[in-house]
């Protein structure tokens, strides 16, 4: 499993019934995580001393309920990277706090490469990778199709002291835009994939992951320089397992490219417990005979 244990702002401080109790920065919330189907280590009064609570609707959807003051957001510190957190109507922060252990992996990567490295990052949400990739001094090329979100991820590189680093910020349907960069000729060192299970893109498109993923990911392949470094897949996708992800790369990058491809959970340690909360899949491709040894 990949762990996620090297963080000081975000703690998993609890997991039973069907939720999470965590904090981000100074601030608890408690909100729903349907893979928690194992009861809570701590009694009620740590559950209930909470400053937001997101509470699912017998008829669908949810909302949050806020007992302490709560600003509007905040910001969390991942060694020299920062994040804009913020409770938003889906019961998501903002921020995925198990995806930093890929986050030290393609960091490493990067440093531990001379010359220009150019990375595309897809479906790139809020730009956790895109901030901790530009932050070991890549060129960046973001890609969402909510302008929302990448308005926030714009928000993070300049919290993180990014502003001005190359960082190109796209809304558009990510298999349109690798297409068209296969056709301009663009390669890049590496790639960076986060689909979601289901989504639309901006004018329309439909996005089913079982359908669409081996596709991008050929296709994507192609736009994959031949110094490539590495190439990441996540998943959160409940029925799709890690050795999907593996078998993927393997066909595809791994076909193409010398290297190696690995997989596995992507998991977050929970204090009260002791546990590891599963927290999806990745897959990885990586460059053969590349020392990945710096860190932040």
């Amino acid at each position: 499993m990949f762990l996620s244990d090297r963080w000081e702002d975000y703690e998993l401080i609890d997991s039973g019934d069907g939720e999470r109790l965590e904090r981000w920065g100074r601030y608890i919330l408690r909100r729903p995580d349907p893979q928690v189907i194992w009861p809570a280590t701590l009694g009620e009064k740590p559950w209930n001393d909470v400053h937001g609570h997101y509470q699912r609707s017998s008829s669908g959807g949810g909302k949050w309920n806020f007992f302490k003051k709560l600003p509007e957001r905040w910001v969390v510190s991942y060694g020299p990277l920062k994040f804009y957190i913020r409770p938003t109507g889906f019961k998501h922060t903002g921020l995925f706090p198990e995806q930093a252990v890929n986050w030290d992996w393609l960091f490493k990567l990067i440093k531990s490469r001379t010359g220009p490295i150019r990375v595309l990052n897809l479906f790139a949400y809020t730009g956790g990778a895109t901030v901790a990739a530009a932050s070991a001094g890549a060129e960046v090329c973001h890609v969402d199709a909510a302008k929302g979100m990448v308005t926030w991820a714009k928000e993070n590189a300049a919290l993180s002291g990014l502003a001005e680093r190359p960082i190109r910020w796209l809304i558009d349907d990510a298999l349109k835009f690798v297409n068209r960069e296969k056709r301009r000729g663009r390669l890049y060192q590496g790639i960076i994939m986060d689909p979601p299970s289901f989504g639309r893109g901006p004018n329309g498109e439909v996005w089913k992951i079982e359908d669409e993923l081996y596709g991008l990911t050929e296709v994507c392949a192609e736009v994959l320089a031949e110094d490539a470094l590495f190439f990441l897949i996540n998943s959160y996708t409940t029925g799709l397992a890690p050795g999907v992800l593996n078998n993927i790369l393997a066909l595809t990058v791994g076909q193409k490219h010398r290297g190696a491809v690995t997989s596995g959970e992507i998991g977050l340690p929970v204090s009260a417990s002791k546990l590891t909360l599963p927290c999806g899949a990745a897959g990885r491709w990586e460059a053969a005979g590349v020392l990945a040894e710096s860190s932040y």
